[in-house]
């Protein structure tokens, strides 16, 4: 007997401030064939696009697109818009991200992209799992399009992304401070995520006055999707005590975890100022004399 697959309410109705910037399977399977738009999976498994991909998506590699092969930062301005012309994206191209480990590295590319000013950006609700759980096309076949003419400006690291000595700063202020790890890493009983090889820092724990909630409870686990904004709110707001204009900066092991936090607290609940803090546990942990915690 076939699985039946648990049901998606529509974006429309889940209370977020920013409602456009996430798009159902529905929508994807209607504009796949659509020359504005443009599909970009974006995976931790970076040879997993090669093993079937929604029709029409190009690829973005984190490791080699994204990051500067000799600088622990981003790539310039001139090779990112080398990269995104390569793909066929214009100036008018919506860019629609979607990825495993239920969009992880979706909006961590997202999130690189408006670093760069890059606007007209989207999130398919649910990412690649929801995709294949309800049965859709994926193909190997890598799609190649004319290049594109899209111009971005310098990168501006300026509003949402954190670097440390502003953290140091921020926890001498005890500003909001969210570590999106799981509670083991935070408790510092390991040093990377569960089920993954325990690396990545010399020492275990958090940063000083950091809450820990965890990125996934975000996300409804029986559909892969954004919960609504009612109960996100009850998350961070109610909950741990975050208020939509607090300084808030998030952090994770290397940054991709926390950009799933950013995204949700910038564009579905509305915050004003949240910044990710990519060096995060791997810069952290290994820093001589910087502060940590434990329970």
């Amino acid at each position: 007997m076939p699985q039946t697959l648990a049901a998606v309410t529509d974006i429309a109705t889940r209370g977020y401030t920013h409602p456009e910037v996430l798009v159902s399977t529905e929508w994807v399977e209607s504009h796949r064939n659509d020359p504005k738009v443009r599909l970009v999976e974006s995976n931790e498994d970076v040879l997993l696009y090669e093993t079937g991909h929604i029709p029409g998506a190009v690829k973005i590699d984190w490791v080699t697109d994204l990051n500067d092969p000799l600088l622990r930062d981003y790539v310039g301005r001139e090779r990112f818009e080398r990269l995104l012309r390569a793909k066929g994206i214009n100036n008018d191209t919506t860019i629609v991200f979607y990825g495993d480990k239920n969009n992880w590295w979706a909006t961590y590319a997202f999130w690189v992209f408006r670093l760069f000013g890059v606007e007209n950006l989207r999130i398919l609700d649910g990412g690649r799992l929801r995709w294949a759980d309800e049965g859709r096309e994926l193909v190997t076949t890598v799609s190649n399009y004319p290049e594109g003419n899209i111009k971005v400006r310098e990168r501006d690291d300026s509003e949402i992304r954190a670097f440390r000595p502003e953290v140091e700063r921020h926890v001498k202020q005890h500003g909001k401070l969210v570590d999106v790890r799981s509670p083991e890493e935070y408790r510092g009983e390991r040093l990377h995520m569960p089920e993954y090889p325990n690396e990545g820092a010399l020492r275990g724990g958090h940063i000083p006055g950091a809450k820990s909630i965890p990125w996934g409870r975000a996300i409804t686990t029986e559909t892969h999707t954004f919960r609504p904004a009612e109960e996100l709110r009850t998350l961070y707001q109610a909950e741990n005590g975050l208020g939509a204009s607090d300084d808030v900066v998030v952090y994770c092991r290397i940054g991709e975890r926390s950009s799933h936090t950013w995204f949700a607290l910038t564009y579905l609940l509305g915050f004003e100022n949240v910044r990710n803090y990519d060096g995060s546990w791997t810069e952290w942990g290994n820093v001589v004399k910087a502060p940590i915690e434990k329970p």
